[in-house]
């Protein structure tokens, strides 16, 4: 037996998957909402010390560094986790595919530095792209050794090693811009924090790689993750183009507000959706020869998405301009516009955001694909259409756009899967009504309130909102019935019941 079988063995975790899962989902929930706070905090801060524009400069660099991000991790990470089975000789040959595609990419960007000067008409682009090439070897040498954390469901030293590294770059960051260093703070956070995290994966995961192999067999792995690549090139024209076109048409302010509102929506979003889908991916990938336990645990996963985010968004909708003025500043009232316009489309982005890890447990990558280039096509060319009128026309084709496909991604999605449509919609039917009446009602409520002492009108509204959504959805039809699941969840995962 090799002695490194224990990393790569994960027989012992079919044993109480509900338990492991719902535990593992309360670690990385938990370590999110630290997270969240961290962020939210840390924007607070860094939004009073630095302008639109300098959130603009880093936006601008953003989209292109994170098009180049795709091609760092080449989905091997993801293929390492939904493998089934994997050996030594395996893991260590895509370690070193992965590093040297670091090694090219930082090279491919800092090449890149002068033209996205030119392209943005922004001189300090230069600068700023060769220091965060570097980014891409060190995130090349952690690919692997994260990948097998998650695959044995560490999520707890996951959870910690993001958290730390989070606070590094974060007061790296916070220091450096009161010290007058302007957009190079949120440089300086990237690189902080990445190079903290390679160095804390290769630490919680004892692993060392071996010289690669010709005959390591990952050929289908290097095949599956090129799917998921491709899934990647055309989310990123969806999620990206915007703010390139943005950049490049309307400058660096414009820029700022518009990214400064989507980063402040998808703090909630992506806080609560990714660590589902963390948690959910390899237990999923675990029932696939089990149909009804799929569907049941999928079901679950999707409800609980929507209880959660749902009225969180449509709290964020009502409340945008005390919001953004109590979080950013007064200075920054200029986002709240579209804010509220990019939350529309956030309220079904988390539920819709799991149909990707359906496909991808499944092992229907090239699905995932063809989904991937209709939903980016439809995103991508609305954009154009938006563009001419500034940054709020944008907000409004890509929220539109997302309306658009939405039907057509659930039924391919679940297409010859446990899972159909109906089922979605009845997961996420209560959350949606509750939601929605609680909106209404604490629109209603704002309207009559005429303290203008912001912390006061938002901790009301909150009250308000949080009671109203609890009483409306007891009344719905079974919704004491999940509620009174959704208790047994927590119980589960504070481990007072072995049931189930």
């Amino acid at each position: 037996m090799h002695k490194y079988h224990h990393i790569f063995d994960t027989s012992h975790l079919n044993s109480d998957l509900k338990k492991r899962s719902l535990k593992s989902g309360a670690v990385t929930l938990t370590s999110q909402g630290i997270m969240f706070v961290l962020q939210l905090g840390s924007t607070m801060v860094l939004a009073r010390i630095l302008s639109p524009e300098d959130y603009g400069i880093n936006a601008m660099a953003v989209a292109i560094t994170g098009f180049a991000n795709i091609f760092s991790y080449l989905g091997l990470s993801t293929a390492t986790i939904q493998r089934a089975e994997i050996n030594h000789n395996q893991v260590s040959t895509l370690f070193w595919i992965n590093v040297l595609i670091g090694v090219f990419l930082t090279i491919i960007i800092a090449a890149l530095a002068p033209v996205a000067a030119w392209f943005y008409n922004t001189p300090e682009m230069v600068a700023v792209m060769l220091s965060l090439s570097l980014v891409f070897f060190m995130i090349g040498l952690s690919v692997q050794h994260s990948a097998l954390l998650t695959r044995q469901m560490r999520f707890y030293s996951i959870a910690k090693i993001r958290i730390f590294s989070m606070i590094v770059g974060l007061l790296v960051a916070i220091v450096t811009a009161y010290h007058g260093a302007g957009y190079w703070a949120l440089v300086f956070n990237t690189l902080a924090s990445t190079t903290c995290s390679t160095i804390c994966f290769w630490s919680a995961c004892r692993w060392n790689p071996g010289l690669p192999s010709r005959n390591a067999g990952v050929g289908s792995m290097i095949k599956f993750g090129i799917d998921l690549v491709g899934f990647n090139i055309v989310s990123y024209f969806s999620t990206n183009l915007d703010n390139v076109l943005i950049g490049r048409y309307h400058g660096s302010g414009a820029l700022g507000l518009y990214s400064k509102a989507y980063q402040l929506l998808m703090l909630p979003v992506t806080n609560l959706r990714d660590p589902m889908v963390t948690v959910a991916m390899p237990a999923l990938s675990r029932l696939q020869a089990d149909p009804d336990h799929y569907r049941s645990y999928y079901m679950k996963c999707v409800s609980l998405l929507a209880f959660i985010s749902m009225p969180i968004v449509v709290f964020m909708f009502v409340c945008s301009d005390p919001l953004i003025t109590f979080l950013l500043g007064t200075q920054w009232i200029g986002a709240s516009e579209i804010f509220k316009i990019l939350a529309i489309a956030a309220l079904i982005q988390p539920v819709v955001g799991t149909l990707g890890m359906v496909l991808i447990s499944k092992g229907k990558s090239r699905m995932n694909l063809k989904l991937g280039v209709v939903k980016a096509t439809v995103i991508s060319c609305s954009f154009f259409f938006g563009v001419p009128w500034g940054a709020k026309g944008v907000a409004i084709a890509y929220t539109i756009s997302n309306y658009l496909v939405f039907l057509p991604l659930l039924y391919f999605s679940f297409l010859d899967s446990p899972i159909r449509m109906l089922d979605f919609f009845k997961s996420v039917s209560r959350p949606f009504l509750a939601s929605v009446l609680m909106g209404l009602v604490c629109s209603l409520f704002l309207l009559n309130v005429v303290d203008k002492n912001i912390i006061l009108v938002l901790t009301l509204a909150f009250i308000v909102s949080a009671a109203l959504y609890i009483i409306v959805f007891l009344l719905t039809p079974k919704g004491i019935e999940n509620l009174k699941e959704y208790y047994s969840y927590i119980k589960l995962i504070l481990g007072r019941s072995d049931k189930n």
